[in-house]
C-alpha cells in the first residue's frame, strides 16, 4: 500500500500536474454540468409562458440536453482520450459557455432547445475529460477515494442546488437567468484549467473517431424518449408509437453493430462490457438515473402546483435534499475505508427507495414539514452514499487509455436513463392525473411516479447484489483501488 502511494505521488510530480487545482477545476466542471441538469425544473412554467411552449414542448428543455449529453458522452470520451483530455475539457467549457449566453438571449421556443442541446454537447465534451482527469491525478489509495468523494459531493450538490438557484433566479431575476449563471463557473473552470492543469498526453490515435456511431446511438435514445413521452396522445398500443420505438431499437441495434465492425476507433470496446463490475455498475446507474430524475422534477412540481409554493420558496425547501446528498457524499467518504463499494450501493439504495416510497405518501392538503421534510433526507442520504463507489466500481478496473470512455460510458448512462426515466414516469403519472387537472389529481399522479421511483431504485439495489461481483477479503484501501 504504502508503495502504491508513494508511486502515485512520483507520477503526479513527474507529470507537472497541480492535484489540488485539478480537483478544484473537475469539481467546478462537475458542479455546473450537474446544476444544469435540474436548474430549469423550477423556472418551467414561466419559461413556458414566456416563450410560448406548449406543455409537451416544455419537456425538450429538459430532453435536449439530457438526450444530447448522454447520448454524445461515448464520442466525448473517446476524443478526449484520443487529443487529450485538458484540450478537450477547455474546448468544451466554451462551447458550455456561449450556448449558456444563447439560451439567456432566446426569443422562440426552438431557440432554446437548441440551445440547451448546444449545451448537451458541450457537457458531453467536459465530463468524460473532467473524470479522467481526476482518475489519473488520482490513480489510487486514500487520496482516490478523498477525491472521487468531493467529485460525487459536487456532482450530487450540483443537481440539488440548482432547483434551488433556479427558484430564485425565476422568482427575482427572471428566468433568463437560468442560463446566465453557466457564464461565471465556466469562466472560473477555464482559469483554473488553463493554469494549473498539466497538459496530458493523447493515447495512441488508431484511428478516426466513430461519429456516424454516436449519432446512431444519440438518435435512438432521443427517437426512444420521444416514443415515451408522446404516449400521452398515441397510447402505446398505436401505430404510432410501435413504429417510433421500433425504429428507436432498430438505431440502436445497428449502433451495436457498427461497434462491432466499424474500421474506425469504436466509441467503446464491446468487450469493456464483458466486464461484470463494469456492466453491473451501468446497469445500476441507468435505473439510478431515471430515478433521481423524476424525484427532482415530481417533487418541485408538488412544492409549486399543489402546495402553492413560489419558485423561490419552492428552491429554498430543496435545501435539506442538497444537505442530505452532501452528508451522504461525505459518509461514503468516511465510511469507504471499510466497506466495499458494492455494499455501499446496496445500503445506498434501498435508503432511496424507501424515501421514494415515503414521497408516494404526499397528499393534496398536506404540508412540507410532514409530506416533503422527512423523505427528502432519508432519499438523498441514500444518494449520496451511492454516487462514488458507483464511479469507483465503473472505473477502478479500467486500462488508463480507456479512462474517457468507460467514464464517458457511465456518464451516458445516467443521463439516459435519467431521460427515459422521467419520461417514463411522467406518462405514469400523467395517466394516473387525468384530463380533470386539480390540486388532488396532480398530487395522485406525483405520488404514484414516486413510487413507481421507489420499485426502480429496489430493481437497482437487486442488480448490486445478484450482478456485481462479491469482493474479496481485503483492505478497505484495496477495495478501492483500480
Amino acid at each position: 500500500m504504502a508503495s502504491t502511494q508513494v508511486a502515485s505521488e512520483k507520477t503526479i510530480r513527474t507529470s507537472g500536474a497541480r492535484p489540488g487545482t485539478t480537483l478544484a477545476a473537475v469539481s467546478v466542471v462537475q458542479f455546473m454540468v450537474s446544476l444544469d441538469l435540474t436548474v430549469v425544473n423550477v423556472g418551467l412554467p414561466r419559461i413556458g409562458h414566456g416563450l410560448g411552449f406548449s406543455e409537451m414542448g416544455l419537456t425538450w428543455v429538459i430532453h435536449a440536453y439530457a438526450l444530447t449529453f448522454g447520448g454524445l458522452l461515448l464520442l466525448g470520451g473517446k476524443i478526449a482520450d484520443r487529443y487529450g483530455h485538458k484540450r478537450v475539457m477547455l474546448l468544451g467549457l466554451g462551447l458550455f459557455g456561449l450556448a449558456s449566453l444563447v439560451g439567456g438571449l432566446a426569443q422562440a421556443p426552438g431557440q432554446l432547445v437548441a440551445a440547451r442541446a448546444a449545451q448537451g454537447i458541450g457537457a458531453a465534451a467536459l465530463a468524460p475529460a473532467a473524470l479522467a482527469l481526476l482518475a489519473s491525478t488520482f490513480p489510487g489509495g486514500k487520496e482516490r477515494v478523498k477525491a472521487f468523494g468531493i467529485w460525487s459531493a459536487v456532482n450530487a450538490s450540483g443537481g440539488a442546488v440548482g432547483v434551488l438557484v433556479g427558484g430564485l433566479l425565476t422568482q427575482y431575476a427572471g428566468w433568463q437567468w437560468v442560463m446566465y449563471i453557466n457564464l461565471p463557473m465556466a469562466a472560473l473552470a477555464l482559469a483554473l484549467a488553463w493554469r494549473g492543469i498539466a497538459q496530458d498526453t493523447p493515447a495512441a490515435r488508431r484511428g478516426r473517431p466513430d461519429v456516424l456511431g454516436a449519432a446512431l446511438a444519440t438518435a435512438g435514445a432521443a427517437l426512444l424518449v420521444f416514443g415515451v413521452v408522446r404516449t400521452d396522445r398515441h397510447p402505446w398500443t398505436s401505430p404510432a408509437t410501435l413504429i417510433t420505438l421500433a425504429i428507436a431499437v432498430v438505431l440502436l441495434a445497428v449502433f451495436v453493430q457498427v461497434e462491432r465492425t466499424t474500421k474506425r476507433d469504436p466509441l467503446i470496446r464491446l468487450g469493456l462490457l464483458a466486464n461484470r463490475s463494469v456492466a453491473g455498475a451501468n446497469l445500476y446507474m441507468l435505473l439510478f438515473g431515471g430515478a433521481m430524475a423524476s424525484a427532482l422534477y415530481f417533487v418541485s412540481l408538488y412544492l409549486q402546483r399543489v402546495l402553492g409554493g413560489s419558485p423561490a420558496r419552492a428552491g429554498a425547501e430543496f435545501l435539506p435534499f442538497m444537505l442530505g446528498v452532501v452528508v451522504g457524499s461525505t459518509l461514503a467518504v468516511k465510511i469507504g475505508y471499510k466497506f466495499a463499494p458494492r455494499n455501499m450501493l446496496i445500503t445506498g439504495g434501498t435508503l432511496a427507495a424507501l424515501g421514494y416510497a415515503w414521497f408516494g405518501l404526499m397528499r393534496s392538503d398536506g404540508s412540507f414539514l410532514v409530506d416533503v421534510l422527512g423523505p427528502s433526507v432519508l432519499a438523498s442520504v441514500g444518494i449520496g452514499l451511492c454516487l462514488a463507489p458507483a464511479v469507483s466500481i465503473a472505473t477502478g478496473g479500467v486500462q488508463p487509455h480507456e479512462a474517457g470512455a468507460a467514464s464517458g460510458v457511465l456518464n451516458s448512462t445516467r443521463q439516459i436513463g435519467a431521460s427515459l426515466g422521467l419520461a417514463a414516469l411522467g406518462t405514469v403519472a400523467a395517466d394516473r392525473t387525468g384530463h380533470t387537472v386539480t390540486a388532488g389529481s396532480l398530487n395522485d399522479g406525483y405520488a404514484l411516479g414516486m413510487l413507481v421511483g421507489a420499485a426502480i431504485l429496489l430493481c437497482a439495489v437487486l442488480i448490486a447484489v445478484f450482478v456485481l461481483p462479491r469482493p474479496a477479503p481485503a483492505t478497505a484501501d484495496a477495495a478501492h483501488k483500480p
